[in-house]
């Protein structure tokens, strides 16, 4: 894993057209290393502080349940961490309150679990769209989660902003029977 604080960018991307290189986020990796969740924790690991935690669509590519990372990296801190991220990260960074289970360490990279990214997910994103609800799809799969399980953790909060909309919309995901359909029918 290589980024702008080990080569000049140039010489990255020039190696990356010879072939040598592939683009990876802000880094650049060697093209026979196959991209993983450590791979891609690590590429976002380059410029995070130790309290921060990839949170939503971030934390959606980290786990694989998207192919391309956001354009702005969403990141979250616990309340009272003090810190921001690196200046070369388009990021956006906000204070939120989290318990230490919701949060799992990918090659010490700190990212919200698959229960919390799916509930987030569901709850702050503006349009819930394609990109969204596959998303949701894959991290439920992944982490063995069904509804009755994120519509529990959901209703278990008192006064949780947003649970109201996050329960619509984790009603119109499909159910596991019709998750493979969905899956294949998004991706083609």
């Amino acid at each position: 894993m290589l980024s702008a604080v080990d080569l000049p960018l140039a010489e990255l991307q020039c190696a990356a057209l010879d072939g040598e290189l592939y683009a990876l986020d802000q880094c650049f990796c060697a093209i026979d290393e196959f991209e993983t969740t450590h791979l891609r924790a690590r590429a976002l690991g380059v410029v995070l502080d130790s309290r921060i935690i990839a949170e939503r669509m971030s934390a959606a590519w980290v786990w694989g349940a998207v192919i391309t990372p956001p354009r702005r990296h969403q990141l979250c801190v616990a309340i009272g961490a003090r810190t921001r991220p690196h200046p070369s990260l388009n990021a956006t960074l906000r204070e939120v309150v989290i318990a230490s289970d919701e949060i799992d360490t990918v090659s010490n990279v700190s990212v919200t679990s698959r229960l919390r990214t799916v509930l987030d997910l569901l709850r702050f994103s503006e349009n819930f769209s394609i990109r969204e609800t596959s998303a949701v799809i894959a991290l439920m799969k992944d982490g063995k989660l069904d509804h009755a399980t994120c519509s529990d953790a959901l209703s278990a909060r008192r006064n949780l902003p947003q649970k109201r909309v996050a329960l619509e919309r984790l009603a119109l995901i499909p159910t596991a029977t019709m998750q493979t359909a969905a899956v294949q029918t998004i991706a083609n």
